[in-house]
């Protein structure tokens, strides 16, 4: 397995910008949520008309989007943190390689490497 060069002042900034990017994503979330709850509240029982309908619709699929998007990225996080307990952080957890500095720096919650992160994009997209 690869061995990280990384510093405790870094582990220890990274998990500040990780529990703060969590905090944040479930805030968006929270928010999302409560447009969803409104939107659905105020349609009611009262007729709507087609372009309210679409409207509404089309901010649901959002929300639910949003949602999706940030339930995943809270799991990367999670796991992020937990690398910085193990000690693993810095290490893919796909082929043992070293995630380079300038990645993690960019993408806190990175758990793989580029080549990686790619790699799973396209065969999500093919599914």
């Amino acid at each position: 397995m690869a061995v990280t060069q990384l510093d405790a002042t870094f582990l220890a900034e990274q998990k500040q910008r990780l529990l703060e990017l969590r905090r944040q994503l479930i805030e968006v979330g929270d928010a999302a949520g409560e447009d969803e709850q409104l939107l659905q509240t105020t349609a009611g029982g009262e007729p709507q008309d087609a372009s309210d309908d679409g409207t509404r619709l089309a901010n649901l699929a959002n929300d639910e989007a949003v949602l999706s998007h940030n339930e995943a990225r809270i799991g990367a996080v999670d796991r992020a943190l937990e690398k910085i307990e193990e000690g693993t952080y810095g290490i893919s957890d796909g082929n043992g390689e070293v995630i380079p500095r300038e990645r993690l720096e960019a993408v806190p919650e990175s758990c793989y490497t580029v080549e990686e992160a790619v790699d799973q994009e396209r065969f999500s997209r093919r599914r």
